[in-house]
């Protein structure tokens, strides 16, 4: 299938009036003729932890949440992209479970990676470990067999709680493989179109390397599953926070892949008020990306930027960013962080908050993002203007539910009479309605305080202009009753 070149929505299954049924109302009332590009809806499933990122199981969708029937109705209105969290599953998954009372006699041993796959005797050595990019401080957890009474250590990526409430599959395996097929296979079966593939850079592990997407390896495993989704004419989106030289290396191979650079960039331009780096980026990227500027974690700033931006000038915007509340996720393994120990991960925020709750720069930086070549994705809380959480922060204790607030109907109904909300769903509507943005693209050469960027397919154009002074944005655009007209955004 051809993914739609227009806007898609990302949301939790609860986070826009409790539901997936709800969603569906919310989106029929308030946004029928918006999100012509689908809906990435962050994971459905049952889950232990880690917002929905711990899965059990990609076969059911969570009570809480609704039902398969309640997707596969969104999915005749909107194209459905779901994550599939390739490198691991909950602990609490029936798989894991019968790994922990029966351990090796388990029918699903072979599922996980117990050390002695790496090291022989099954100890872990610790001058390996130590050229690992590591998300906790080990890469594995030790748990007792129920049968045995003995200790089992099975390599864990990712998790907060030590022993990890997530457990990494071993994808040489062809049990990993033929589970990989039937999540696959039900998910053609719901009317899903796009599989995110989440955590893919940390599948292979091999001793000597980061362990983050060792080559050939990696491709050998996305040759692999782009063959069966093409095979069920599903779309893939492979997800790699890592120095954009590797994002890159994915884009030459066909891939799409997500832009996490312009985040920053535009944030960057509109803070700073001048546009250099973002002008000079937009005439090298890769044009097969998603783009974003907000989501359920952060503003990528490390590994992804790393070599595109100075250190002292990233100090000085997340400064910024700090004092307007945001919080920050930082870099664990000492070897990724920086010479003078700049070690910031991700910005934590609402975009709209970071921009100081201006409404302008807030509609400028979307229209950059709108005219960036890819397809847009608008996060929930984006769409709606919402501000930072601190509130669900300090209740949680997890940074980033700064930026993950549940919407009543109520508060939605509110958002949506806002002038800067009507003011963003009309620039969606124009994004996804104007012929040129199958055209041609071009960033413009621009005064330092100026963005200028243009689509052109045959005698249609639109032009793009923001005055980083004013923070106002103006499109000049080729109407085919009225000649040239202004849309001031």
């Amino acid at each position: 299938m051809a993914i739609n070149n227009q806007v898609q929505l990302i949301t939790y299954p609860d986070s826009l009036g409790g539901d997936l049924k709800t969603l569906h109302h919310v989106l029929d009332r308030h946004f029928p003729d918006v999100f012509k590009g689908g809906l990435h809806i962050l994971p459905p499933f049952p889950s232990s932890g880690d917002r929905g990122f711990a899965p059990l199981t990609y076969l059911e969708i969570e009570p809480a949440f609704g039902t398969w029937e309640d997707m596969r109705k969104l999915g005749e209105d909107y194209d459905i992209l779901v994550d599939l969290m390739v490198n691991h599953i909950s602990q609490k998954s029936e798989y894991f479970q019968d790994f922990l009372r029966h351990g090796r006699a388990s029918k699903y041993a072979d599922l996980f990676i117990t050390l002695d796959k790496l090291w022989a005797d099954g100890d872990p050595v610790q001058s390996d470990i130590d050229k690992m990019f590591l998300r906790r401080p080990l890469p594995y957890s030790a748990f007792t067999i129920e049968d045995t009474g003995q200790e089992e250590r099975v390599w864990t990526t990712f998790g907060k709680t030590d022993p990890s409430e997530q457990i990494d599959f071993d994808v040489k395996s062809e049990a990993v493989k033929s589970l990989l097929r039937e999540f696959f296979e039900n998910f053609k079966r719901q009317n899903v179109k796009i599989v995110r593939l989440d955590a893919v850079g940390y599948i292979a592990k091999k001793l000597g390397t980061g362990c983050f997407f060792v080559e050939p390896e990696i491709y050998e495993f996305l040759d692999w599953i782009m063959e069966l989704a093409e095979s069920l004419d599903i779309e893939l989106l492979p997800e790699v926070h890592s120095h954009y030289s590797i994002q890159y290396k994915l884009a030459e191979r066909g891939y799409w892949i997500y832009d996490f650079i312009l985040p920053y960039r535009v944030l960057d331009t509109l803070v700073n008020r001048s546009s250099g780096a973002l002008l000079e980026y937009l005439k090298n990227r890769p044009a097969k990306q998603f783009t974003m500027l907000d989501c359920h974690d952060g503003i990528p700033v490390k590994p992804d930027l790393d070599g595109l931006i100075d250190t002292g000038d990233a100090r000085r915007l997340v400064d910024t960013c700090l004092e307007r509340g945001s919080n920050l996720s930082l870099i664990v393994s000492d070897d990724h962080k920086d010479a003078d120990g700049f070690d910031v991960h991700q910005i934590r925020c609402s975009y709209y908050s970071v921009l100081n709750s201006d409404d302008d720069a807030y509609l400028a930086a979307r229209a950059i993002q709108f005219f960036t070549p890819g397809i847009p994705q608008v996060y929930y809380v984006g769409l709606l203007a919402g501000e930072n959480d601190t509130e669900n922060v300090e209740k949680t204790g997890e940074g980033r539910e700064i930026n993950r607030h549940n919407f009543t109907l109520e508060e939605i109904e509110q958002s949506v009479e806002k002038e800067v909300v009507q003011r963003l769903l009309d620039l969606i509507r124009f994004r996804n309605e104007y012929g040129a943005f199958n055209g041609d693209f071009e960033a413009l050469s621009s005064a330092d305080d100026e963005v200028r960027l243009r689509w052109t397919k045959d005698k249609l154009f639109c032009e793009l202009f923001v005055d980083l002074k004013t923070g106002e944005s103006v499109i000049d655009y080729f109407n085919e009753e009225s000649g040239i007209a202004r849309y001031r955004i």
